[in-house]
């Protein structure tokens, strides 16, 4: 089966150049890894670029709007930047049977400090290598977007809310919203959907988004 699996990302690979490749496993309580190993090969392989993105897999994305009015129409070039649904009030739980459980030998203080949900994220390319340095004095914890928000401390950096004040909206949904075209032109994310939901949609919007 595993060997299936191999072949059919190498021949992805061979014809549209879009698989990176690593060596770990890739589970939920190795999300921390997988985002520093993204890092550092931002930092290594595309430092000529202005922006990245971390997004979830079962996220949709809003290509036109996040280029148009965060990059595009956003002013110059930001450095030591990310933005996306902001957490400022994000406590450890200490619940062993939760799924995001740390116990106080993992991680002893009582709050987090600000990070962005990792659902998705966008950041200045600079940031990548800054994120890979300041990994070197943070302890690892299973939560992938609590410890870029430790490194970010380290760094200096407080990430910025990416939401519109008139009306009130979050532009990094991180609740699923019923589909409809015009709702989700005003979005970078919303999250929550399977692959074939994710085709349907993308496929609606593409087509339908310019008539909002």
């Amino acid at each position: 089966m595993f060997s299936h699996i191999q072949q059919d990302l190498e021949k992805e690979s061979k014809e549209h150049a879009d698989i990176i490749q690593m060596d770990f496993l890739d589970n939920y309580h190795n999300l921390t890894i997988k985002s520093m190993m993204i890092m550092d090969w931002l930092a290594t392989h595309c430092q000529s670029a202005s922006y990245a993105m971390k997004v979830d897999t079962d996220i949709f994305v809003n290509v036109f709007y996040l280029v148009n009015q965060l990059l595009v129409g956003g002013g110059p070039l930001r450095h030591k930047y990310i933005t996306g649904s902001v957490i400022s009030d994000g406590r450890p739980r200490r619940d062993r049977k939760s799924k995001w459980h740390l116990s106080e030998d993992v991680y002893p203080e009582d709050t987090f400090p600000p990070y962005v949900s990792g659902a998705g994220y966008v950041f200045s390319i600079d940031l990548a290598n800054r994120i890979s340095w300041a990994s070197r004095f943070v302890r690892p914890i299973p939560l992938e977007d609590v410890y870029v928000g430790l490194c970010l401390r380290v760094l200096g950096v407080r990430p910025v809310y990416s939401r519109t004040l008139l009306p009130p909206r979050n532009l990094f949904e991180i609740y699923r919203l019923d589909y409809e075209t015009c709702t989700y032109a005003t979005r970078v994310i919303v999250t929550g959907f399977t692959p074939h939901e994710l085709l349907d949609i993308w496929g609606d919007f593409q087509k339908n988004h310019l008539t909002c």
